[in-house]
């Protein structure tokens, strides 16, 4: 159990299959390329440099997947959460362009790499279903399936009564179904990815945070606490959990804090009444939920907060609310795990390409959309390393990090928001009763 906290990766932590064995870097060693990050990122670079037979050594301050890599819902979504024609109007034709099509097709490179290196993470290509709540949410759905369906993808927008057919619910408008997508096992696809990576030849060291990077000759030398690693050039894959090297890359965004719990397995003849095409799902709401199934039919249900605090007791009254308002068959709920991580959102909600120093680069801000970014981000860096690409052929403009403004309120305001949606949404009297108190208490 990472942190020997059963919150910080709950059943991701409990059904993953074993992580290839690694340990701490101790002492000095050369490679031609130097990854700071065991997500997906760092380990899609790790694993496409191998495959191209060039040397990397990656360096992870925790273990392989400790960050949104291992936390997160396990959609595997296509592009990102702006809608084509916004996103080509923030990057222009020839970025926006390059970006839209290299994130449309991210889901199938995860799927082709789950099935090339054999890895065992419930990989689950059915699509998703993006729920719209009410008039304005069918809209918005409605307008982003005209805009990505001009650009020849996959999606079909159903109305209510085929949305209820799929979701299993009459409690939307309609859905967007997006075949290109699916659902993973998060923690299990990345420490796939690890083990296919020190397959290629890549060495992964956890427990090793990168505490300083230097220039050494016409390359870098990157410290760790027992050792050192002197390379070429340096992938920094961190995202918002960067701390100590060029940890401008955190400051630039802002943390929404994002939930989920698992229910105990429920009975087949209940299962197949809830999404029996085990889609993955969303809504429109600001404040949104989410579900899936995994493979023993355990329901994970999740949403934006943090399990801390008074967070716990509020957003766990309001799952089993929300929960037994869209399938009340599921009867009294019972979570067996529940667990909690951090998504870095940006300005303009885009990610970004960073060249720090000379041969120092970074891809981040994934905003909640991790998996195929950072497994197709991954795959971009390592060509762009190997000299096939060049950075003026990349789908981000290269940018320096931006702090962001406000960031400490912004993101109180997200918890404390969070928080009051969801304690309205679950209504204080059922609040209550899922909260036990002292003896004598008001």
């Amino acid at each position: 159990m990472m942190l020997n906290d059963p919150r910080s990766h709950g059943l991701w932590g409990k059904t993953a299959p074993a992580p290839p064995p690694t340990h701490a870097l101790e002492g000095e060693v050369m490679t031609d390329v130097a990854i700071i990050g065991g997500g997906y990122t760092g380990l899609s670079t790790a694993l496409h440099l191998g495959e191209r037979g060039i040397g990397c050594i990656v360096v992870e301050a925790e273990q392989i997947g400790f960050g949104g890599s291992g936390r997160n819902v396990g959609l595997v979504n296509a592009g990102m959460w702006v809608m084509p024609e916004e996103l080509i109007a923030t990057l222009g034709a020839d970025h926006g362009g390059r970006l839209l099509e290299l994130l449309g097709n991210g889901p199938a490179q995860v799927w082709d790499i789950t099935r090339r290196y054999g890895i065992d993470c419930e990989a689950t290509p059915v699509g998703t279903l993006h729920a719209g709540v009410g008039r304005k949410g069918f809209g918005e759905l409605a307008e982003r399936a005209r805009q990505w369906q001009k650009r020849g993808a996959p999606v079909e927008l159903l109305g209510k009564d085929d949305a209820a057919r799929m979701l299993g619910t009459h409690a939307f408008a309609g859905a967007l179904l997006d075949r290109r997508a699916g659902t993973i096992q998060p923690l299990a696809y990345a420490r796939g990815l690890a083990r296919a990576a020190i397959g290629k030849g890549a060495a992964i060291h956890t427990e090793s945070p990168a505490l300083a990077l230097e220039r050494s000759g016409n390359g870098w030398l990157l410290r760790t606490p027992k050792g050192a690693v002197r390379a070429g050039r340096v992938v920094v894959a961190t995202d918002m959990y960067t701390r100590f090297v060029m940890a401008e890359i955190a400051r630039q965004q802002v943390v929404l804090p994002y939930f989920n719990m698992a229910t105990t397995p429920l009975p087949e003849d209940v299962a197949r009444t809830i999404v029996p095409g085990r889609q993955g799902v969303w809504d429109t709401k600001e404040v949104l939920l989410s579900y899936r199934f995994d493979r023993m039919n355990r329901l994970i249900f999740g949403s934006v907060g943090a399990l801390k605090n008074g967070g716990a007791a509020v957003h766990r009254a309001w799952a089993r609310t929300a929960l037994r308002r869209l399938y009340p068959q599921i009867g009294p709920v019972d979570f067996e795990q529940e667990w909690f991580g951090s998504i870095g959102m940006t300005s303009d909600n885009l990610p970004r390409f960073h060249r720090l120093e000379d041969g120092v680069f970074a891809f981040c801000g994934y905003n909640g959309r991790g998996i195929a970014p950072g497994t197709v981000f991954g795959q971009c860096m390592a060509a762009l390393l190997a000299g096939e690409i060049a950075e003026s052929d990349l789908p981000l403009p290269v940018t320096r990090p931006a702090p962001a403004a406000w960031r400490g309120l912004q993101q109180l305001f997200y918890e404390t928001g969070a928080q009051a949606v969801h304690l309205a949404e679950a209504g204080r009297d059922t609040f209550l009763k899922s909260v036990s108190f002292p003896k004598g208490a008001p």
